[in-house]
């Protein structure tokens, strides 16, 4: 059995929207609604777990609830950091799960192809997450602002999630943390700290993690591109006139993006105001 965890009690403060960023609407629904709803496309997860701020369980139930074609649920209060949020749904396992993904909830565009790949590696070899490789040079900077070393761009991956586990290894890694006091960036570096290795499956770009306003609009743009492609199927699966109807679809979008990155100059100048 492999069961899904996705810690969203967090608040998103650089989001800006003073509220869980989580619970923001995307095109139309929640991003966490979308989250779900692209793995319960993939057969190879079982069930969820979400982990939200304690005063919003009873609410994400009852949306949730409402919301057909998810997988199975359960909703539990998770923590100050993420890490309390995993260990909190680790808790509520099903004695018969035995890989463990971890996916951050806003991360909604997320491929199924990714997630079948980190299940995959994850039973053959224990410990598995979805990266993508490094596009720019990176700098290690000292305190002071120095640049201390430039490391080989082709051994820097970009880490997204999900990160898929063995149960075992993950309680585990779980429990040293805790006991030493350790608080990780990520699952698989207190996997890291038992000593065992963690195998990398190839992500995709698009699998943003929505931060901030920018990673939202962004968002936005990739599903009405989706869209649009999907529009174009459809007409041509129907033999309509692909010119006219396809000369409207692509007005609309171009006016779409066009909203978009008035809003993206509207926030930047906002911003650039408030220094």
């Amino acid at each position: 059995m492999v069961t899904v965890i996705f810690p969203a009690a967090g608040v998103g403060r650089r989001m800006g929207a003073g509220r869980n960023k989580a619970l923001l609407e995307l095109c139309g629904k929640p991003v966490l609604v979308r989250t779900l709803l692209r793995f319960s496309e993939c057969d190879k997860v079982d069930d969820f777990i979400v982990a939200v701020g304690a005063e919003e369980v009873d609410a994400v139930v009852q949306m949730l609830s409402k919301v057909q074609g998810i997988k199975p649920f359960r909703v539990v209060a998770g923590g100050a950091e993420r890490q309390y949020s995993v260990r909190n749904a680790l808790e509520a396992l099903s004695p018969d799960a035995e890989i463990v993904l971890v996916h951050d909830a806003a991360r909604p565009l997320v491929t199924v192809k990714t997630i079948e790949a980190v299940v995959a590696e994850a039973w053959r070899s224990g410990a598995a997450i979805a990266a993508v490789r490094a596009k720019n040079t990176i700098k290690v900077v000292r305190g002071d602002g120095v640049v201390e070393s430039t490391p080989e761009r082709s051994k820097l991956w970009e880490v997204q999630t999900p990160q898929g586990f063995r149960r075992d290894i993950l309680e585990e890694a779980y429990r040293r943390a805790a006991s030493e006091e350790y608080l990780g960036t990520d699952d698989a570096a207190l996997v890291e700290r038992l000593g065992l290795s963690v195998r990398v499956v190839e992500g995709d770009d698009r699998n943003i993690k929505l931060t901030t306003p920018e990673d939202l609009w962004t968002a936005e743009m990739f599903l009405g591109r989706d869209a649009l492609g999907v529009a174009k199927e459809r007409v041509a699966s129907a033999g309509a006139d692909l010119g006219e109807m396809l000369g409207d679809l692509a007005c609309k979008v171009s006016d779409a993006a066009d909203a978009v990155t008035a809003k993206v100059r509207e926030y930047k100048e906002k911003r650039e105001g408030t220094k």
